[in-house]
């Protein structure tokens, strides 16, 4: 049985795997956003492919650079990922708008929530006391 004190300390092996699960996550935020911000060419045309106006691509960069500025930062992080998981949101949806293909590009985002999730969950204690993984039934 599994105490509430074990499910929020964890492991040195889980805590670490967790923060390099985020932190792959906050390179590609950092990228993206700043690719966004700097209006990139292959970037711009990626982006008004999927029917944005040019004029959004510098503020979703803005909104991509806060979500990992606020995931990447212990105190706000669980804030910065439910913010992410909208933004993510966003763009499985605009990928599903287009009919891309499934599991290579609208399920990207997916992808990415679930890094930035699991990355999360097995980082910070506050996470897993809050929603705790149970094994099953003992025989």
């Amino acid at each position: 049985m599994t105490t509430k004190s074990e499910t929020a300390t964890g492991t040195r092996s889980m805590i670490w795997i967790g923060w390099i699960m985020s932190g792959i996550v906050v390179v590609f935020l950092l990228f993206d956003g700043t690719t966004k911000l700097m209006m990139i060419t292959p970037v711009v045309d990626a982006t008004t492919g999927i029917g944005y106006p040019v004029g959004v691509i510098r503020p979703l960069g803005i909104v991509c650079l806060a979500c990992a500025i606020l995931y990447a930062i212990p105190r706000t992080s669980i804030f910065g990922a439910i913010l992410l998981t909208g933004f993510l949101g966003g763009a499985v949806a605009s990928k599903v708008r287009l009919e891309d293909p499934l599991f290579s590009q609208v399920l990207f985002g997916v992808y990415v929530g679930i890094l930035a999730w699991g990355g999360l969950y097995l980082r910070d204690g506050r996470l897993r006391a809050l929603i705790p993984l149970r094994r099953g039934p003992a025989s």
